[in-house]
């Protein structure tokens, strides 16, 4: 009983150093990150997506892919990475990059928070990833006449199904830039001829209205 009364000091010593605990981190979780600057240069976001999802691009133009590719990249007012490669938040804003279409179709149906991307295309039907002026990030493929009047509302409401090709074909020869934060895939790409495994890849997914948005890592 004589040593019971030292108990209480050190009780509450230790009630003080866990509430300061809870104190601090409480603080450091409000703080929002701040902006970084990357070796390229220009600012990056933390996150994917911070901002309201922009419109998709469309270029009602058929041509040669690399110079529908360039037309698009000055619409879009992005460069390539100057490193070979680079998480996808990490990237200066105003830039672009590539990636493999398994990765992408993995990082769309997981909806997970960040992408990496490479400076040079994996491979020769690897997706293009724009990283726009407002720090959100455009898939490029290519859709047929249809689809990308389906696409075209800034303000659209309703889910649409897309198949977004990887790369040119007779039936989706339109290039097009869609809002990443606004897609959902349940499915991995697949090609389109099974013979030719460098060939074009389509990867079906849902792109989502303005009312039902959903943000990558949300």
């Amino acid at each position: 009983m004589h040593g019971v009364p030292m108990i209480w000091p050190r009780m509450r010593h230790m009630t003080g150093v866990l509430l300061l605990t809870v104190f601090l981190l409480a603080t450091v979780l409000m703080i929002r990150p701040p902006e970084i600057t990357a070796k390229q240069g220009g600012t990056t976001e933390v996150l994917p997506v911070q901002k309201a999802a922009p419109a998709a691009v469309v270029i009602e133009t058929v041509g040669q892919e690399q110079d529908l590719r360039k037309i698009l990249r000055t619409k879009n007012k992005v460069e390539k990475l100057a490193s070979s490669r680079m998480r996808f938040s990490e990237a200066p804003i105003g830039s672009y990059g590539f990636i493999a279409p398994s990765f992408l179709g993995m990082a769309l149906a997981t909806q997970s928070p960040d992408l990496i991307l490479e400076q040079t295309p994996p491979s020769a039907n690897a997706y293009e990833i724009h990283k726009v002026d407002d720090g959100n990030g455009l898939v490029v493929g290519f859709l047929g006449k249809a689809e990308v009047e389906q696409i075209k509302p800034k303000d659209r409401f309703k889910t649409v199904r897309v198949s977004l090709h990887s790369n040119p074909i007779e039936a989706a020869p339109l290039i097009v830039a869609v809002p990443l934060v606004k897609l959902m895939a349940d499915q991995m790409p697949r090609h389109v001829d099974r013979k030719k495994r460098d060939g074009p890849v389509l990867l079906e997914m849902d792109l989502q209205g303005t009312g039902n948005r959903k943000r990558l890592g949300e």
